[in-house]
């Protein structure tokens, strides 16, 4: 098969995260999420066949075709482990990714369709739009273009991409839009799911985000205003906010960050490795994303216990990690030391004793604790 151009970026241990450009672009359409992505994220971005800096297609393409090549490279770069990757695609970016999603269960981590289908439109408008590109190119499209992909501005640098373009490329792609219906099929999508619409956008409005809503069990909808097609130019903070939301490992990192502090964590990245990337995400996404993010406990509350529960079990070294995460959440030092001496009635002086000494050493170490 025809390879891929792509580009990787993010921490090396971060978690894979799989981006998909919309038909005519490049992988600079994600260029407005790169940077807030890619401070949890390994990012991988790639071209479809034509465009960008990948080679034409040699024979036809349908979407399911795309799906597995992108599966591929993903493997290749080192994607493919038994937890998969995070998915997100602007049009036939996200039917890609929902191809994957339906076709490769356990492959997907989780799901974002912006301004996506589960079936765009009749086959035949697609068909005479790939003959009119072989015969004319692309150029002949963009004035059309720009009022489909911008409610604001138009971005020139992308409008450049689409003249750019292999006339067959964008041609294939259009044949396999034409082909495209995954509506039978959004059932088998079990996935964290974020359908997002633009308010304003004439190819894919958002009646085609809420027929996907409807169609996938559990998926969140979010119509963004002043939005055209590609929504995450038009709006690119909007966009940003709802992808950093819906991801499951971004919550949980930012209460990571902010409970054991940017330091620390920015270590552990450093450290992971292919044999520890799934412990990692386990403990970001279950622990810190799911259990610290829970609102019937204030943080306060839950570092008390967990200083408690860490005594109990003698994990000394986890112990210091919790005393000044502890200290983030805003316990005092005498605060602390109560929770140790509730400790030794209900876990053990020996136990207590320990923590007692694992504490003191860390509260001596805080230039910032209280003398």
């Amino acid at each position: 098969m025809t390879s891929l151009r792509y580009r990787l970026d993010g921490p090396e241990g971060g978690q894979p995260l799989v981006l998909g450009p919309s038909l005519g672009t490049s992988t600079r359409v994600w260029e407005p999420q790169l940077a807030a992505l890619t401070r949890t994220f390994r990012v991988l971005r790639f071209d479809l066949p034509g465009h960008g800096g990948s080679p034409s297609p040699a024979g036809a393409l349908t979407v399911d075709a795309l799906a597995e090549r992108v599966l591929e490279l993903a493997e290749a770069v080192g994607m493919g482990g038994a937890g998969g990757f995070h998915y997100a695609g602007v049009s036939i970016g996200g039917a890609i990714g929902a191809t994957l999603a339906a076709r490769h269960p356990g492959r997907v981590r989780s799901l974002a369709m912006i301004c996506s289908s589960a079936r765009f439109g009749e086959p035949r408008a697609w068909r005479e739009r790939a003959r009119l590109v072989r015969e004319q190119g692309t150029a002949v499209l963009l004035e059309a273009t720009a009022g489909r992909w911008f409610a604001g501005p138009a971005d020139r640098a992308l409008l450049d991409d689409l003249a750019a373009t292999d006339p067959e490329g964008y041609a294939a792609c259009c044949d396999a839009l034409a082909g495209y219906d995954l509506r039978g099929d959004l059932g088998a999508i079990a996935v964290p799911t974020l359908v997002l619409a633009g308010r304003d956008d004439p190819a894919t409005p958002p009646a085609h985000a809420r027929e996907l809503a409807d169609g996938i069990a559990g998926a969140t909808l979010v119509e963004v205003p002043g939005a055209a097609h590609l929504a995450n130019v038009d709006q690119p903070e909007k966009v940003t906010s709802a992808l950093l939301a819906h991801l499951p490992a971004e919550s949980g990192m930012r209460v990571r960050r902010e409970v054991l502090g940017d330091e620390h964590v920015d270590r552990a990245i450093a450290r992971t490795s292919g044999f520890t990337r799934d412990f990692q995400d386990f403990i970001t996404r279950y622990a810190w994303g799911e259990i610290w993010t829970r609102p019937g406990l204030d943080r306060r509350t839950r570092s008390c216990v967990t200083l408690t529960a860490l005594v109990a079990r003698g994990h000394l070294d986890e112990l210091a990690l919790h005393v000044r995460a502890a200290l983030r959440n805003g316990l005092t030092p005498d605060e602390i030391g109560e929770v140790l001496l509730q400790s030794a009635v209900y876990c053990g002086v020996p136990a207590a004793n320990a923590a007692f000494a694992v504490a003191q050493r860390v509260l001596s170490e805080d230039p910032d604790t209280p003398a």
